[in-house]
This record gives structure tokens, sequence and C-alpha cells, in this order.
């Protein structure tokens, strides 16, 4: 799991059958305190916690958890959006991000 940042949405004009009417976001991993970046950006489906461009979340990085969290054993996806995150505490200090 990693917490990140919302930057933009992905379109498909073909999608597996267990994606269509699903979102596809591209998420970039952030450092939960300092909103600094510290990965790569990837690609995930939200998880029906309606996040988008701009929105702090709680992802998912592990398919068959991330299956789970979608109710389908049978999408092919590795990544999800499971919660939008409001505030992180760590080491004494706190992070609001709403």
């Amino acid at each position: 799991m990693f917490i990140g940042e919302v930057v933009g949405n992905v379109w498909g004009t073909r999608k597996h059958p267990s994606l269509k009417g699903r979102r596809l976001l591209l998420v970039r991993p952030i450092h939960p305190v300092t909103g600094e970046s510290v990965g790569d950006v990837v690609m995930a489906m939200d998880g029906g916690v309606q996040s988008g461009p701009g929105s702090i979340v709680l992802v998912v990085d592990e398919g068959g958890s991330a299956r789970s969290i979608i109710q389908d054993e049978a999408a092919p996806v590795r990544t999800v959006v499971c919660a939008v995150v409001d505030t992180v505490s760590s080491g004494g200090k706190v992070k609001k991000y709403t």
C-alpha cells in the first residue's frame, strides 16, 4: 500500500470486459507527511471511492488484494485506489489533505 496523488485519467477505447464502467487513473506516490513525490506514476483503477485528479488516495498495489476490493477475481488488475485520505498522522506530525 502507498499514499499517492491522482494526477490524471486514463481512457481506453477497448477494455477487458471486467473493466467496463470502471475508472482508470494515474497516481503519483507521495511521502505521506511532506507530500513530496517518492516514485514513478502508476495506473490504478478507482475502487469505487470516486477519486479524481487532485485527490490524495490510499492505493493497494498487490493483485490478489486489488481484485478482492473490486470483488472480481478474474479482473486483470494489480493496483486499486481503495480510499481517499483526509489526514495522515506519523511520528507526532499531522498532515491534513482536506
